[in-house]
C-alpha cells in the first residue's frame, strides 16, 4: 500500500482484462478510476475510439465501459484505455463459436504506461508477427544509419532487430558485435533460437546487420546492445526486448513425467527375467534406479543462465572457466563490480525476478528496468539514490503488466547515472545504471594559418556535441592554461577556439584538437614582420594651380603611416588631403603654389623604411613679343624630345601644355596609332629605346578633339590641357601637339606609357613530390604590365579548405621554388602571383591537386638464402618506414664485383619478400641490391655486404625422419597413407624407395619428390601394403638411409568351433578356438553374450576376456539360452560372431512339471508408443540418450533412423530395449549428429513411429 499522503502510481482502481469472445458476440471491457470526472479515452492500435454502431462507450461515476458489438476477426488485436497519465493495455481474441471454453484461462494483467499530466501518453511501437518497431530516421552522427529499435514479441514467436551502417567512407567492412545485458556476447549463443546475418547493398553502400530471435522464451527479455567499430571510430546502441506470455494453457513437458534412468559404472543388468509383452512396469524401474537417477536439470535442455548468479555462487578459481563458457570478454571489469555486490541472498518472497546487477545505456537513449513480482496486486516504489522517483513529464514512465513492473527512463543523461532500487513492502532489489557518452566526432577540422610575428592567432574547430571535453596539443604535447597565460581556450556551443594573442617564432608548429572520437590537425607558420613596397612614390613636376598626387602601395593593408614635408609631419587641411584605402596611401595637394615645392616622404609605422620623392614647381616664363608672334609650345624639353610620361592604369592622366602666340594659335592634338606586340614578362631590358623602336611602325594618326568624356581636350588662351580619366592600355602611345597661327606653327611629340599589374601566370606545375616537400614551377605572365616583373609570390592550401596560406614574404626571383613543411598524406593545391613595380597580379589558376608522399626506406635484413650453379635465392624484410603512399613492390638488381652497371633481375616489381635470381654465370662474384617502391618512387637500396659466388655448395645428404615415423606406423584398411620425410643435401639428392629390398611397383603406391622432402602416398591402404619400407638419399658417392615399418590392420575374423563343454545347475561352460585371422595385430580379448530363447535379446556377459574358455553363471532354471563370442583387436570387434547352433536348456533337477493346458487367447496388439520421444539439446562431447516406451504383441521389431537413414549399422550408437523401454545411446555426439531421429516399431498387427529433434551445441 502506498504511504499516507502519497499519490498512487496508477489512475485505475480496476483495470480491464484481456478476453476471448466468440465470433458474432459482443465484447465488454470495464475499467474503474480512482476518482470521478477523470477523462478516459479508449484506443485501438494507437487510434482513439469514438461512439458508433460498432463501438459503445459508457461512463457512470468512476465506472467506464467499452462494448464492441458483433465481434469479428477484424476486431481482434490490442486495445488500451488512458486516464490522465496512466495507460492500460489489453487484448481481444476472437474464436469460432464452437471453440469457446466455458472457463477462461487466467489472463496476465494489462500494461500501464504513465505519462506527463495533461498530455497524451506516447504509445510504444508494437511488434506483430515478430517484426520490430518501425525504423528510426537516419542517424546524422556516428556510424549508424539506422539503429535497432525496441521490440515486443509473444512467447514462441520470432523477431528481427536490424542495424544499418554507412559504408561509403569505410575502406574495410565494420565489425559489429551483439550483446545481451552488459557482458554476454551473443556470437557465442548462435544456434536454434538465435541467428546473426549481415548483407551489403552495393547501390546504397550500406551494411545491414540483423539479429534473428526464433521461438522466443520469457528469459529472452531484457536489454541488448549493438556495437560497431572501424579502424578509428566506434559507436554503440542499446535497445530492449519485451516478451509477453502467450494466451492459453502452456505446453506439457513430457520430460517431466518420463525420465530415462542410467546405470552407474556400466555394470550388468540387475535382472534378465522374462517380461510381459507390451507391459511397462514404471514402478519397478523407479525402484531399481532410484539411487542412480540422473538429476533432472542435467537431462533437460539448458536454459539461458544468469552469469551474475553463477559468479556469486562459484569459487574464485572457477571465474575464468565461467567467463570462457559464457563469452565474457571484460572479466576484470565484471569482477570489480561483482566484488561490491557479491553476497548470499536468501530466496525472495516478494520478487520472482529481480533487477540485474548493472545496466548500461548510451547518453540520449532510453533504458528499461524490469522486475517480476510474486503478487500481481502488490504496490512498488522506485528509488534513485535513496529518493523516491515521482511521475514528472515523460522522463520516467511506469508500466504494470501482470506481475511485471517496468521503469523506463527516457533521454538518459549523466545525471541518470546512479543507483536504483525497487521496493515492495519490506523487500527491495538494487541495480546500478551506467550512462555512456557517445564518442565526440570532428565535424569541421582546423585550418592551417600563416601569420606575422605579433599578430593574433585563433584556431577554430567544431565537434558533434556541445560542451564536450577536448584536448589541445602542440607537436604532440598537451597545452595548459598555466603556461604563462599564453594560450586562451574558448568554448562556444559545439565550437572550440585556441587563441594566441601575440604570436612569436616559437609558436610555429603543428596544433591538434583531440576528442574521444578522433583529432584534427593544422599547421601554424609564423614569419618575421616585413613590409614590401609594391609601388613607391615618384618625383612630380607640376605647374601653378595644378594638383599634385603622391601615391604608394605596400604589402600590408593594415599598416598606417605618416607623411613628412622636409622632415616635418604634414598636417592635412582643406588643400592637402591624406587617404588610406587598402594597401594604397595617397597625398593630394590641390592648387600647387611655389611654397609646396619640397621633399615629401611617407614613413610606415613600425617599420624602418622611408619612401621619398620631390615636388618640382614648374614656372612658365613668357617673354615680351611683338603683336605678331608665332605660336610656341613652352615645355621644359631640351632638344624638343620630352621624356616619356608614365601613368599607372586606372589613374588620371593630365597633360598641361603652356602655349603662346599672337594671334591666339589653334591647338591640334593627334595620337599616333602604332602596331606591335605585348612585351613579355621578364627582367628589365638593357637595350636602348632605339633598338626597340623597330618592333612597331606608324600607319595612321587619330585626331583628338572631344571636349567631354573620358578622353578630352580643353584649350584656353595660354594653355592646352589633355585629360584621360582612368588611363587604360589603349591610351598608351605618342601624342602630337601642334599649334598654328598665321605667323607659323610649332609641334611637340609627347610619349605616354601606361603601366599596370602583370597578367596572372598560368597554373603552376608540381614535380619532385617528396615526403613533406615538392618543387613548384611556373611560366612568366603573358604580359608584364609595362614594367619588369620583380618577382613572384607563392600560396598553398589544403584541397578541402578555402584558406590560402602564403609561403614567402621575400619575392621569388626564379621561376621555380621548393615548398617544404607539408603534412604527408594531405592533398594540397598551389597558385602563384606576379609582382611588378605597379603591384601584384591576380592569382593564377590552382595547380593540379597533389599529395606529399615520400618513398619508403630501404628494406631490412637482406640475406642470401641459397646458392646454386646458376641461381641465387634472396630474402629480406619490409622497410621500417612505408609512409602514406603504401608499398607497391620491390625491385631486385645485381652486378659483377667491380662493375657499376646494375642489371634488373625482373622486368617489373614483385610483392613478396623473396626472389630466386636465375640465369647467373657460374663462378661469378655478384652483388645484389633491393629497393622498395611506392607511388612516390623508389627508396634507397640495401646491398649485400659481401659479393656472392655463384657456385653450388656441396652438402652431405641427410634424412630428417620425424619422431612419429621412427615407430611402427599403424593404419586401418581403407585409410590413406601420407608419409612426408624432409631432407637436406646439395646438389639436389636422388631419392629411392624400396619395400623389403624390392623396388616399389604398382599404381596404388605413388612417390612425390621435391627439393626439400619426399612423400610416400597410398590412397587406400590394403593388408598387402604392410611391410618394411626403405628410403635412400644419394648425392654423388654419399648417401643416407632410413627404414619405416608400415602395419595395415583390420578387424579380426570370428572365433572358431564354439562348443558347450558342460551345463550344470545355473552354469554353462563354453569353449572355442582363436580366430583364423587376427587382423594383422594383437588380439585384445573376446566378448561373450547370451540371449534368452524367448526374447532373443543379447546381453553381454564378459568383455575383454583373454582366455578361450569361460563359465556363464546365474542362468534361470527352465529357460533355454544361446551363446555367441566376438573377437576384438585395436581396430574393433569382429563383424560376425561365433554362435552356438542349439539352445542350452537349464533343467530343474528332480522335479517334473507338466504345464497346465489353457485355452489359447489372442493377445495380439498393434504397436503403440505410450511415451513418445522428446526434443533434446545437448552439449557436444558428452554421451546422451533418447528414450521412449512402446507396447505391442507380438513383440515389435524396433528400428532407429536419423534423417531417414537406418542407424542399425552405426558402431557409435547403442540400442537397448527393456520391458518396452527403448533407448538409443549416442556416444560423444558432435554437431553432425544433430537432426531428426525416428523410432519405428513393427509387428504383424501394424506399425507405429515417433520422432524428435536433437540439437548438439558446441561449447564456446
Amino acid at each position: 500500500m502506498p504511504e499516507p499522503g502519497k499519490k498512487p502510481v496508477s489512475a485505475f482502481s480496476k483495470k480491464p482484462r484481456s478476453a476471448e469472445v466468440a465470433a458474432g458476440s459482443p465484447a465488454v471491457f470495464e475499467a474503474e478510476t480512482e476518482r470521478a470526472g477523470l477523462k478516459v479515452r479508449w484506443q485501438r492500435a494507437g487510434s482513439d475510439i469514438s461512439a458508433s454502431d460498432k463501438y459503445g462507450l459508457a461512463a457512470e461515476g468512476t465506472r467506464h465501459t467499452l462494448t464492441v458489438w458483433d465481434v469479428g476477426p477484424a476486431d481482434q488485436g490490442s486495445y488500451a484505455v488512458i486516464a490522465g497519465s496512466s495507460k492500460v493495455k489489453f487484448d481481444l481474441k476472437v474464436v469460432d463459436a464452437g471453440k469457446v471454453e466455458p472457463v477462461s484461462a487466467p489472463v496476465p494483467a494489462p500494461a500501464e504506461t504513465p505519462g506527463g499530466p495533461g498530455e497524451a501518453p506516447t504509445l510504444a511501437p508494437e511488434v506483430e508477427g515478430g517484426v520490430p518497431s518501425p525504423e528510426a530516421p537516419d542517424d546524422p552522427i556516428g556510424l549508424f544509419v539506422t539503429r535497432p529499435q525496441d521490440g515486443e514479441v509473444t512467447v514462441g514467436g520470432s523477431i528481427t532487430f536490424s542495424a544499418r551502417v554507412a559504408g561509403a567512407s569505410l575502406l574495410k567492412p565494420p565489425v559489429v558485435k551483439w550483446f545481451k545485458g552488459k557482458w554476454v556476447d551473443l556470437s557465442s549463443k548462435v544456434g536454434q533460437h538465435l541467428q546473426l546475418h549481415d548483407t551489403y547493398d552495393r547501390t546504397s553502400k550500406v551494411y545491414q546487420f540483423e539479429l534473428h530471435i526464433m521461438d522466443a522464451q520469457a528469459t529472452f527479455a531484457g536489454g541488448y546492445r549493438c556495437e560497431v567499430s572501424t579502424k578509428d571510430k566506434f559507436d554503440s546502441c542499446n535497445f530492449n526486448l519485451t516478451v509477453h506470455e502467450a494466451i492459453g494453457p502452456g505446453d506439457v513437458d513430457l520430460r517431466s513425467t518420463f525420465r530415462r534412468t542410467s546405470l552407474a559404472g556400466g555394470g550388468r543388468r540387475i535382472s534378465d527375467s522374462h517380461e510381459d509383452a507390451g507391459t511397462l512396469d514404471f514402478s519397478s524401474l523407479l525402484r531399481k534406479s532410484s539411487s542412480l537417477r540422473t538429476p533432472r536439470d542435467r537431462l533437460e535442455a539448458p536454459a539461458e543462465e544468469d552469469v551474475w548468479e553463477i559468479l556469486r555462487q562459484a569459487p574464485p578459481s572457477e571465474y575464468e572457466r565461467i567467463a570462457f563458457q559464457h563469452g565474457v570478454t571484460d572479466l576484470r571489469g565484471m569482477l570489480k563490480r561483482l566484488k561490491g555486490i557479491k553476497r548470499d541472498e536468501k530466496k525472495s518472497t516478494a520478487f520472482q525476478k529481480k533487477l540485474q546487477p548493472a545496466y548500461q545505456v548510451n547518453k540520449g537513449h532510453k533504458i528499461r528496468l524490469a522486475v517480476e513480482l510474486a503478487d500481481p496486486d502488490a504496490e512498488v516504489k522506485w528509488l534513485k539514490n535513496g529518493q523516491e522517483i515521482q511521475m514528472s513529464g515523460s522522463k520516467y514512465i511506469f508500466e504494470s503488466i501482470g506481475t511485471k513492473r517496468t521503469l523506463t527512463i527516457s533521454q538518459c543523461s549523466l545525471a541518470d547515472d546512479a543507483a536504483y532500487q525497487c521496493v515492495v513492502g519490506d523487500e527491495k532489489c538494487s541495480t546500478e545504471l551506467f550512462v555512456k557518452e557517445p564518442p565526440v566526432l570532428i565535424t569541421r577540422p582546423l585550418e592551417d594559418q600563416l601569420v606575422m610575428v605579433g599578430q593574433r592567432v585563433e584556431f577554430e574547430c567544431e565537434v558533434s556535441e556541445e560542451g564536450a571535453q577536448v584536448k589541445w596539443l602542440k607537436d604532440g604535447v598537451e597545452l595548459t592554461r598555466e603556461e604563462t597565460f599564453k594560450y586562451r581556450f574558448k568554448k562556444d556551443g559545439q565550437k572550440h577556439h585556441l587563441i594566441i594573442n601575440e604570436a612569436t617564432l616559437e609558436d610555429a608548429g603543428h596544433y591538434a584538437l583531440r576528442t574521444s572520437g578522433g583529432q584534427a590537425l593544422a599547421e601554424l607558420i609564423v614569419q618575421e614582420k616585413k613590409l614590401e613596397v609594391y609601388q613607391s612614390i615618384a618625383d612630380l613636376t607640376v605647374g601653378s594651380k595644378d594638383q599634385a598626387v603622391f601615391k604608394c602601395e605596400v604589402s600590408d593593408e593594415n599598416v598606417r603611416g605618416v607623411w613628412l614635408k622636409n622632415g616635418k609631419e604634414l598636417v592635412p587641411d582643406s588643400r592637402i588631403k591624406v587617404s588610406h584605402i587598402g594597401r594604397v596611401h595617397k597625398l593630394t595637394i590641390d592648387d600647387v603654389t611655389p611654397a609646396d615645392e619640397a621633399d615629401y616622404s611617407f614613413v610606415p609605422e613600425g617599420f624602418a623604411c622611408n619612401l621619398s620623392a620631390k615636388l618640382h614647381f614648374m614656372e612658365v616664363k613668357i617673354d615680351f613679343v611683338p603683336r605678331q608672334e608665332p605660336p610656341k609650345i613652352h615645355l621644359d624639353c631640351p632638344g624638343r624630345v620630352p621624356d616619356t610620361i608614365v601613368v599607372v592604369a586606372g589613374n588620371k592622366l593630365r597633360l598641361d601644355v603652356p602655349i603662346s602666340g599672337d594671334p591666339a594659335p589653334t591647338v591640334i592634338w593627334q595620337k599616333t596609332i602604332t602596331k606591335g606586340d605585348k612585351v613579355p614578362a621578364g627582367p628589365a631590358p638593357d637595350a636602348s629605346e632605339e633598338s626597340g623602336a623597330g618592333d612597331e611602325w606608324v600607319f595612321d594618326k587619330k585626331l583628338l578633339c572631344e571636349t567631354e568624356g573620358r578622353v578630352r581636350v580643353e584649350t584656353t588662351k595660354d594653355r592646352s590641357i589633355f585629360t584621360v580619366e582612368g588611363a587604360e592600355q589603349e591610351d598608351e602611345g605618342v601624342y602630337v601637339v601642334t599649334v598654328k597661327n598665321p605667323v607659323g606653327e610649332d609641334q611637340v611629340n609627347l610619349t605616354v606609357k601606361v603601366i599596370d599589374v602583370p597578367d596572372a601566370p598560368a597554373a603552376p606545375e608540381i614535380s619532385k613530390v617528396g615526403e613533406d616537400s615538392c618543387t613548384v614551377r611556373w611560366e612568366p605572365p603573358a604580359y608584364d604590365g609595362g614594367q619588369p616583373v620583380l618577382g613572384y609570390i607563392l600560396e598553398r592550401k589544403k584541397k578541402k579548405s578555402y584558406r590560402w596560406m602564403r609561403l614567402n614574404f621575400d619575392l621569388l626571383r626564379e621561376l621555380s621554388h621548393e615548398a617544404r613543411r607539408m603534412i604527408e598524406g594531405v592533398i594540397y593545391e598551389m597558385r602563384v602571383y606576379a609582382v611588378n613595380a605597379v603591384g601584384m597580379s591576380r592569382p593564377s589558376p590552382a595547380s593540379q591537386p597533389f599529395m606529399p608522399i615520400g618513398p619508403p626506406s630501404e628494406p631490412t635484413h637482406l640475406a642470401v638464402e641459397d646458392v646454386s650453379d646458376t641461381t641465387v635465392s634472396l630474402k629480406w624484410r619490409p622497410p621500417e618506414r612505408v609512409g602514406a603512399g603504401g608499398l607497391d613492390g620491390y625491385s631486385v638488381e645485381y652486378c659483377r664485383e667491380g662493375c657499376l652497371a646494375w642489371v634488373s633481375a625482373l622486368p617489373g616489381l614483385i610483392e613478396r619478400t623473396s626472389l630466386l635470381v636465375k640465369d647467373l654465370p657460374t663462378g661469378a662474384r655478384m652483388l645484389f641490391r633491393v629497393r622498395a617502391h611506392n607511388m612516390a618512387g623508389s627508396g634507397p637500396p640495401v646491398t649485400t655486404k659481401e659479393p656472392v659466388t655463384v657456385q653450388e655448395l656441396l652438402q652431405r645428404p641427410r634424412l630428417q625422419l620425424p619422431r612419429h615415423l621412427r615407430q611402427t606406423i599403424q593404419k586401418k584398411v581403407g585409410e590413406p597413407v601420407n608419409l612426408l620425410i624432409p631432407f637436406q643435401g646439395k646438389p639436389r639428392p636422388q631419392v629411392t624407395w624400396t619395400k623389403e629390398g624390392q623396388p616399389l611397383a604398382g599404381e596404388e603406391v605413388s612417390i612425390r619428390n621435391s627439393p626439400t622432402d619426399t612423400i610416400l602416398f597410398i590412397r587406400a591402404a590394403h593388408r598387402a601394403h604392410s611391410g618394411t619400407y626403405q628410403v635412400t638419399l644419394r648425392v654423388e658417392n654419399m648417401e643416407d638411409k632410413a627404414q619405416l615399418v608400415l602395419q595395415v590392420v583390420d578387424k579380426p575374423s570370428p572365433p572358431q568351433d564354439i562348443q558347450v563343454a558342460e551345463a550344470w545347475g545355473f552354469n554353462v561352460a563354453l569353449e572355442w578356438k582363436p580366430p583364423q585371422d587376427d587382423g594383422n595385430t594383437e588380439l585384445l580379448g573376446y566378448t561373450v553374450q547370451k540371449a534368452d530363447k524367448k526374447t532373443m535379446e543379447w546381453f553381454t556377459v564378459l568383455e575383454h576376456y583373454r582366455r578361450t574358455h569361460c563359465v556363464v553363471s546365474e542362468l534361470i532354471i527352465g529357460n533355454g539360452y544361446y551363446f555367441r563370442v566376438f573377437s576384438h583387436n585395436t581396430v574393433g570387434p569382429s563383424d560376425r560372431a561365433a554362435t552356438t547352433k542349439e539352445p542350452v536348456l537349464i533343467p530343474r533337477p528332480g522335479i517334473t512339471y507338466e504345464s497346465p493346458k489353457y485355452q489359447a487367447l489372442d493377445f495380439s496388439e498393434a504397436p503403440s508408443f505410450t511415451r513418445p520421444l522428446v526434443n533434446r539439446s545437448v552439449i557436444a562431447g558428452y554421451n546422451t540418450t533418447l528414450c521412449c516406451a512402446v507396447r505391442g504383441s507380438p513383440k515389435p521389431k524396433i528400428s532407429w533412423f536419423k534423417n531417414g537413414l537406418d542407424l542399425g549399422k552405426d558402431a557409435r550408437l547403442r540400442m537397448f530395449s527393456k520391458q518396452g523401454v527403448l533407448t538409443l545411446e549416442i556416444r560423444k555426439p558432435c554437431p553432425f549428429d544433430g537432426g531428426i531421429y525416428v523410432c519405428r516399431a513393427t509387428n504383424l498387427e501394424g506399425e507405429a513411429q515417433c520422432e524428435c529433434r536433437l540439437e548438439v551445441r558446441v561449447p564456446q
